[in-house]
């Protein structure tokens, strides 16, 4: 059974000003509410009336029937257009049990989905006898009112509840934008109670340095804006607002409805999202998708006469060797550690972007003179020149850097980053923390070493190639006691090809190891062939030099034990050859190599001792059969004191550690004498002989050392060959 309890104001009034009596009742026949007028009518009190079913007003012989009708409509309850049905000269049984001639009209609706009806009582005996019948038209009059008058009341609490359980925040504004009521949703949202928001306005949650939308009252359009409030405790809120203005019948500005939606935590996603899509996640510099946006951007202030720009790039210079020495955490984290240093050298108006790996770009914009560009590059060389401690290892990093300068309207963005790594490549070639600024020119080396690489790969075949033996002395006999195997090409138009030229195409294709079989095979088939005389009974050992990929190519022992097996030569005649950065790049697989090496009988050599960053450190774990001592060591470009104590040091470290120490480079009288009194073992160099073909190698091992040692001490020999001009990189097959 439902209640009418507390009908709206003006319905309530309305209903106590008609002159009919009036009740309403549920589809059980049960009366919910009863004016003023119905009490006078059928002399009960309205607390008596309501509750009661309507059979207590009527007659006993037309009970049944109601009931029936009654019990007919609580099973089909479907609510009819609100026509008042209208029944004459109706008997009304009243309280006292006399009768009352009645009007009875009935119309039907439906509130808060339950279906009622409304009964409009009119007493037809005074109304007959004065004359005043009351007409078909003014009764319908009377249910048309009341249906529009429970329409209304019907609507009014369906906006009530959409407005106060409503799970986005709603205000009520007036149109001088006070604030009439407000939901919880609302309040929960800015932290504040209804008497908070309502007695103060929107000035304590509203953002001072936010714009609100406002509607004028001759518009009627919905407006949606994103506003910020500010929350009671000082949180700042995101918030999306649709504002709207509600008009009476006649199209009159009544009020406005706020919806406000907290869109805080989605804007946050967003923007991290958009954050994410643009930034690199290790370090949180520009991506590349960001620099070629900003990138494009600089295109078009260069365009329009903005002055010189520049694209940089930044590779760290033996980053690997981080990763595989000290792992990945480490290598991560001094990437981060150099984006730092990086980000305190670089103007506002520049974008700094890790592109990838150990790779940076930097865009400089707006510079005066093209020369600025090569100041950039210094000054960011210079920042990260400083030692870096991670995790308590103090490292040493270097960079190089590729610089492209231009003016105006530019190449595409594609275009300029190769531009920019083609110039970082030619200055890692020059050495560690070196920057180069590009040149068209340089795409005429890299189509020559294209060039190169290809005809490399027929040089083989066409008995280009071949290998020279440079000896290594006995410095206490001036004995020959062994030989490296070095790499020579003669190609038949560009004439003698370096080896640091070749070596380092081949070493990028898999022609290393084409190139390292052929080495391995001519060495120790050669080597078989240096029988003991009468002059030298010992025999003789080999070094052929490994590169950085043959050395940890799983397929190594198998190649040197098939090399061994058809040459006969005796394993422990055969030394292999390392540099000293190639064993520190990866520790692990080194120390992997040289236990299988171990295994078969076979030696191993570090070349360039003393050039690395941390030798002394893993000589003890490595523990080479030789060290070789770097030139740098031996010949220096200019001497001095600290350089012949870091020699001594050295053959002092080597003797104690029982290992062979061979000092290479030996060019003058003057060294060998430095090197005999520091009482170093074996020497190499030009003062004794260049690298020769294997052809010369018999009247060279025929010699009576004694009489070789004399005319050494008579003479120096001019250096000859591709070694004279340069240092080699020892970088594999050749030295």
């Amino acid at each position: 059974m439902g209640y009418i309890e507390n009908p709206p104001v003006a319905l309530n009034q309305l209903l106590e000003v008609v002159p009919d009596g009036i009740a309403f009742v549920d589809e059980y026949g049960v009366i919910c509410h009863a004016n003023k007028r119905l009490e006078g009518l059928t002399g009960y009190a309205r607390d008596e009336l309501v509750g009661q079913t309507v059979e207590v007003l009527l007659q006993s012989r037309c009970r049944d029937t109601h009931v029936a009708l009654g019990h007919e409509f609580a099973r089909d309850p479907i609510p009819r257009v609100p026509v008042m049905a209208r029944h004459l000269d109706y008997r009304l049984l009243r309280r006292d049990g006399s009768e009352l001639m009645v009007d009875v009209a009935r119309a039907q609706f439906v509130l808060d989905g339950k279906p009622w009806a409304v009964v409009a009582v009119c007493d037809d005996s005074g109304q007959r006898t004065a004359g005043h019948v009351r007409t078909k038209a003014e009764l319908r009059a009377i249910a048309t009112e009341l249906a529009a008058a429970e329409a209304l009341a019907s609507s009014e609490q369906r906006f009530r509840l959409a407005f106060e359980n409503n799970v986005a925040g709603m205000i009520l504004v007036d149109l001088e934008d006070k604030v009439l009521a407000v939901n919880d949703s609302f309040c929960q949202m800015v932290g504040r109670n209804r008497e908070e928001v309502i007695d103060n306005g929107a000035a304590p949650f509203t953002h001072p340095k936010e714009f609100h939308g406002h509607l004028s009252p001759d518009e009627t359009a919905r407006v949606s804006y994103i506003d910020r409030f500010r929350h009671k405790d000082g949180r700042v809120i995101v918030v999306e607002v649709s504002k709207s203005i509600a008009l009476d019948a006649a199209g009159v500005p009544l009020y406005s409805v706020i919806s406000v939606r907290d869109v805080t935590q989605e804007r946050a996603l967003t923007a991290q999202l958009s954050h994410q899509a643009l930034h690199d996640s290790l370090t949180g510099l520009p991506n590349r998708a960001l620099f070629e946006d900003r990138l494009s951007q600089a295109n078009g202030r260069a365009a329009r006469g903005a002055g010189w720009n520049a694209v940089l790039m930044l590779d760290l210079d033996n980053f690997k060797g981080v990763n595989d020495t000290l792992g990945h955490v480490v290598g991560d984290q001094l990437l981060v550690a150099f984006a730092r240093r990086l980000e305190q050298m670089s103007r506002s108006s520049d974008t700094l972007c890790r592109l990838g790996g150990d790779e940076f770009l930097y865009l400089a914009e707006g510079l005066t003179y093209p020369a600025q560009a090569e100041d950039v590059a210094e000054r960011l060389l210079a920042a990260v020149a400083g030692p870096f401690y991670i995790d308590g290892v103090r490292l040493e990093q270097h960079a190089s850097i590729g610089v492209v300068v231009w003016e105006g309207a530019s190449k595409d963005c594609s275009e300029l980053l190769q531009d920019v790594d083609v110039a970082m490549y030619q200055a890692k070639r020059r050495g560690e923390g070196r920057h180069v600024v590009f040149t068209p020119a340089m795409y005429e080396d890299e189509d020559n070493r294209f060039a190169l690489t290809q005809e490399l790969g027929h040089a083989l075949a066409a008995g280009e190639l071949s290998m020279y033996y440079q000896p290594f002395v006995n410095l206490a006999t001036s004995q020959v006691i062994g030989f490296e195997a070095l790499m020579r090409w003669q190609h038949p138009e560009r004439g003698h090809i370096p080896p640091n030229v070749f070596i380092p195409l081949a070493e990028k294709t898999d022609l290393i190891y084409a190139l390292g079989s052929f080495a391995l095979h001519d060495a120790v088939s050669k080597a078989r062939s240096w029988e003991p005389t009468a002059a030298r009974a010992s025999r003789l050992f080999v070094t052929v030099n490994l590169s950085a990929r043959q050395f940890h190519d799983p397929n190594l022992v198998s190649m040197i034990e098939e090399a061994l097996t058809a040459s006969g030569l005796a394993p422990e005649r055969l030394v292999l050859e390392i540099t000293e950065s190639v064993a520190l790049d990866d520790i692990a697989g080194t120390m992997s190599a040289i236990a299988r090496l171990d295994r078969i009988g076979v030696a191993f050599a570090l070349d360039d001792f003393g050039t690395g960053y941390s030798s002394l450190s893993y000589l003890a774990l490595l523990h080479p059969m030789i060290i070789k001592i770097d030139r740098s060591f031996v010949s220096p470009l200019h001497g001095s004191v600290y350089n012949d104590t870091l020699l001594e040091a050295i053959v002092s470290l080597g003797q104690k550690l029982k290992m062979t120490v061979l000092a290479e480079g030996i060019e003058t009288q003057e060294q060998l004498e430095h090197l005999r009194r520091l009482r170093c073992e074996i020497g190499q160099g030009y003062f004794f002989s260049p690298a020769a073909p294997s052809g010369e190698l018999a009247a060279m091992l025929g010699r009576v050392p004694r009489s070789w040692a004399q005319r050494l001490k008579r003479s120096t020999p001019t250096p000859v060959g591709p070694r004279d001009q340069a240092p080699p990189d020892h970088q594999g097959l050749s030295t």
